[in-house]
């Protein structure tokens, strides 16, 4: 698949699949769901099941995002992250966990017992009801889309249910209200219904992702379908002319050449004895990409050990501007993974095993998670928009600097992530260990 360049561009699918349970389903005859809600959270208003509030004007632009979501979601990252780099550290990891996050509250809404138990745990829930998590949810997703010249970040969400399934009304009448999603019914053993799934992909990826779903299984009742699609430019692009091949250490000790971007300025830069970090940002300058590089003879394997949402926290406050040169390489990385076994070490355990799974809020059918595709691709290159210069008057004012001029030169493996400053949340987090590949 050929990718034309961009300053940065990162697309995320997360595909959650749900499976008749091994619980015998032949004596359960499909019936009308009732509306239902999980356990611990409290009552709640509904909407009218005649006409379910789909993709609402949004009223919630001004509102702030819900603090006790950003922490948790702050919280499931890097222990997200933490579980996926346990299964593959030999290679590039780059995760969406806002994606991640995003469709499992989706499914949240048809969890209960047991099974809603474990999901709130892993994802960092336990002060949340499920009626604030849903509307934190909502104003998250509006405050976060944006699309204009500067900057494009859009959210999309589908529900793609199996025909002749019955499914709790009220799951999905949330889904629509809360989380503007897509629901839409398919005859599964038609063959031509995955590429109507993948083709929705295509179009909420710009065309990044082609295809998600290979072919449907007979057991397969319900597709919950996220997509984040983000393409940036810098406040201050890097010069092409500048951009030369240098070598790139791997983990193994081997050398490889690679082009390196490299450029002079006044950035928010943060060193200590085990790393620098960087923050380089885009043009409408809520949006950033952080970069962790540890110093030399710091294994990169070390590093991800401090990465945890308290030290996150702690290095955000110590972060100041200061002049120097930035020297990075320009790569594009595509990730593909299957996250059962992450969100299993994260406590989600119950939600896999059929017979154990409890979303009797979702359907009355037994049903269980059978399978969890996350796909990411991003792109850093030199790229910006002719307007990107005007927006560097603010960046600082002139004086004698308190510290000499950094030099940080990204020639080993390091950490970054796609971070918005408004509402403090981490879009795409990453682990580069070969920027070539």
């Amino acid at each position: 698949m050929h990718f034309h360049p961009r300053t940065l561009l990162s697309t995320t699918l997360l595909t959650l699949w749900l499976g008749v349970g091994m619980v015998s389903c032949s004596q359960a005859a499909p019936v009308p769901s009732l509306p239902g809600s999980p356990s611990s959270a409290p009552p709640r208003s509904r909407p009218s099941p005649t006409r379910p509030a789909a993709n609402p004007i949004p009223q919630t632009a001004a509102k702030p995002v819900n603090p006790q979501l950003i922490a948790a979601n702050t919280r499931f990252s890097f222990n997200l992250l933490t579980a996926v780099r346990q299964v593959d550290r030999d290679r590039n990891v780059f995760i969406s966990p806002s994606s991640v996050a995003i469709a499992l509250s989706m499914l949240y809404n048809g969890a209960t017992g047991d099974t809603q138990k474990a999901m709130a745990e892993a994802l960092q829930l336990q002060d949340l009801s499920l009626d604030a998590l849903n509307t934190a949810n909502e104003t998250l997703k509006t405050r976060l889309e944006s699309d204009n010249a500067k900057v494009k970040l859009t959210i999309a969400n589908s529900l793609w249910m199996k025909q002749g399934m019955t499914f709790n009304q009220e799951f999905l009448s949330r889904n629509q209200r809360f989380y503007q999603a897509k629901v839409a019914s398919l005859d599964f053993a038609d063959p031509q219904s995955p590429k109507v799934m993948n083709n929705w992909v295509k179009r909420n990826t710009n065309g990044r992702i082609e295809k998600i779903v290979d072919r449907l299984n007979p057991e397969d009742v319900l597709y919950l379908i996220n997509a984040i699609y983000f393409k940036g430019n810098w406040e201050k692009p890097f010069d092409k002319q500048q951009t030369r091949e240098q070598p790139f250490q791997l983990a193994n000790g081997d050398t490889k050449q690679h082009p390196m971007m490299q450029q002079f300025g006044k950035y928010p830069y943060y060193e200590t004895d085990e790393f620098q970090a960087i923050s380089l940002p885009y043009s409408d300058r809520n949006l950033s990409l952080y970069v962790f590089l540890p110093k030399k003879g710091k294994m990169l394997d070390a590093f991800s050990n401090s990465l945890t949402a308290e030290n996150w926290q702690r290095w955000q406050q110590q972060f100041g501007k200061r002049d120097g040169e930035i020297v990075l390489p320009r790569f594009k990385l595509e990730y593909s993974t299957e996250l059962k076994d992450a969100l299993t070490a994260l406590g989600m355990k119950p939600a896999f095993i059929p017979g154990v799974a409890d979303f009797s809020n979702l359907s009355d059918r037994p049903t269980f998670i059978g399978q969890v595709k996350h796909k990411t691709f991003v792109e850093v290159n030199e790229e910006g928009t002719e307007a990107a210069g005007v927006t560097s008057i603010g960046i600082g004012t002139t004086s004698i600097p308190k510290n000499p001029p950094f030099q940080m030169v990204v020639d080993r493996p390091f950490f970054c992530m796609l971070y918005d400053q408004q509402t403090e949340t981490i879009l795409f987090m990453g682990m580069v260990v070969d920027p070539s590949r």
